[in-house]
């Protein structure tokens, strides 16, 4: 069996959409051990990637040069008002089809195209290219940006034809999916898709990331370190949770004395929150830190670990750094809208939390706590969700469109 994966985004760090994709790679590897996994990775800047920890036959770089020109920047002040399309976006689209097109496609059995971040240029760019009715185009998130639930972007005209321009593409592939249930649902009815959108969940494995850097870590100064490790965005509420957390300390002296909150944030309203919980030695508002030293202080430092999910009435993706988290049983908070993608994985009540509800986070954290006091025994929120048994069967479903 021959694979080809078209990728955006390998990084190691500063980005989930990389540890996912890589992490991809090595749960295919570990499905189809005697598969050949060829991949054509699409960069628009150089960076190193460790690249040679991937468990793939062959890696093709290539770096576009997206440079718009200065004439179509120009027009492009009128055009996109007149036509509402860009001419800025579709010149980027094309420096990547032109390269998409030189891909030696036909020797495959299957061929994955997967998005990176909220601008989908790979996607984007196959468009009326042949390659695209042999692949399977694998969405991370929502497009257009307007669609991404907590998203400040209003819908306008340029908006929807960028909506039309997926349709398009999603009737000429092969098969569709993304990594959420709900997404998988939404993105079905949003591209007026006669085919079925697949789920195949993110990933994470350990083996394709050097994880030896530990140079920045803090180590935990209480008996119980509580952490969130990401960013606030897309109407996840961080201040709730904080707020709750200040209430347990206020009231009770023993949780004051044993547990500490290491955040490591970016994104907006830092500094407001930084302000607002000053007063609270317990709490540590930090800066972000590479993956490996994010990831040791996580495993080997923190005790619950907590997972904000977009809101606040609704959220349809699935966040990266859950397969991150089951993979080590740490317990979870997870901090979710009534309606969410992980209400259908997390089927534990004690590691989900109304993130609305303040007194339901903090009932929800002290008994986290209360539990980790005395226990350390490595624990399930996931279930077997993100096995490897499971994505193999996903996987099956997918390419042979069960």
């Amino acid at each position: 069996m021959k694979f080809l994966i078209v990728e955006q985004d390998l990084r190691v760090s500063g980005t989930s959409q990389g540890i996912i994709s890589r992490s991809f790679l090595a749960k295919l590897r570990k499905a189809y051990p005697e598969a050949t996994i060829d991949v054509v990775y699409i960069v628009h800047t150089d960076t190193e990637d460790q690249l040679n920890l991937l468990p793939v036959n062959t890696i093709e770089k290539k770096i576009i040069n997206i440079k718009v020109p200065f004439w179509t920047i120009f027009w492009n002040r009128f055009y996109w008002r007149l036509f509402h399309v860009s001419l800025k976006e579709r010149n980027i689209h094309k420096q990547y089809a032109k390269f998409i097109e030189t891909i030696h496609y036909k020797a495959y059995d299957h061929i994955f195209i997967r998005s990176a971040g909220i601008d989908h240029e790979i996607i984007l760019a196959t468009h009326n290219l042949p390659i695209l009715k042999k692949a399977i185009v694998n969405f991370h998130d929502p497009y257009p940006l307007s669609w991404y639930v907590g998203s400040k972007t209003d819908l306008s005209n340029l908006e929807l034809f960028r909506l039309k321009r997926m349709m398009e593409i999603v009737a000429q592939a092969k098969t569709c999916s993304s990594s959420a249930q709900w997404m998988s649902h939404d993105l079905e009815h949003l591209y007026a898709s006669k085919k079925k959108f697949y789920t195949l969940p993110h990933q994470f494995d350990e083996t394709v990331f050097d994880l030896s850097d530990k140079s920045q870590m803090l180590a935990k100064n209480k008996k119980i370190s509580i952490s969130y490790h990401g960013a606030i965005m897309f109407g996840r509420n961080l201040e709730n949770l904080l707020i709750a957390y200040q209430e347990l300390v206020q009231e009770n002296v023993s949780y004051k004395e044993n547990t500490e909150f290491i955040l490591r944030v970016k994104g907006e309203g830092i500094k407001q929150l930084k302000q607002q919980f000053s007063s609270i030695e317990n709490i540590q508002i930090l800066d972000c830190l590479n993956f490996s030293n994010s990831s040791n202080e996580q495993i080997h430092e923190s005790d619950i670990i907590i997972i904000l999910e977009n809101g606040p009435l609704y959220c349809n993706i699935l966040v990266g750094k859950a397969p991150f988290l089951a993979a080590y049983g740490k317990p979870v908070l997870c901090v979710s809208p009534e309606k969410s993608e992980l209400r259908g994985i997390i089927t534990d009540e004690r590691f989900i939390a109304d993130m609305n509800n303040v007194q339901e986070i903090k009932q929800k954290l002290k008994g986290l706590i209360d539990d980790r006091m005395i226990s350390n025994e490595k624990v399930t929120p996931f279930g077997d969700y993100f096995s490897d048994e499971n994505f193999k069967t996903s996987l099956g479903k997918i390419i042979n469109n069960l």
